[in-house]
């Protein structure tokens, strides 16, 4: 079983930056990509990036390309996504999940495991 937990959301004015960490634990090494999410109150959930186990790949949203980077440090099992240029759209609770899969997958129901998500708010 793999554990994903996030952290790294909070409150942060429009033109601001956060970074937001998922920790992977458990049988983290079955993963062979990590993505990230977000839901937005009366959305559905949104793909937003995703990445190679190894780190080399990457693979955005057409909505977050050049404001949001997604990015993996091997040795704390840990995965990034570095969000900047913040706008109050972007408000939603910001999940990560992983897979097993040979391709990039972007849609939620391709992820095996999930965070708890971390929420992020951006005001005006």
């Amino acid at each position: 079983q793999v554990q994903l937990v996030e952290s790294g959301g909070g409150l942060v004015q429009a033109g601001g930056s956060l970074r937001l960490s998922c920790a992977a634990s458990g049988r983290a090494a079955s993963l062979t990509t990590i993505g990230w999410f977000r839901q937005a109150p009366g959305k559905e959930r949104e793909f937003l990036a995703v990445v190679s186990i190894s780190g080399d790949t990457t693979v955005y949203a057409d909505s977050v390309k050049g404001r949001f980077t997604i990015s993996r440090d091997k040795s704390k099992n840990t995965v990034y996504l570095q969000m900047n240029t913040l706008e109050p759209e972007d408000t939603a609770v910001y999940y990560c999940a992983g897979a097993s899969v040979t391709y990039y997958p972007t849609l939620p129901q391709e992820y095996d495991s999930w965070g708890q998500g971390t929420r992020v708010t951006v005001s005006s």
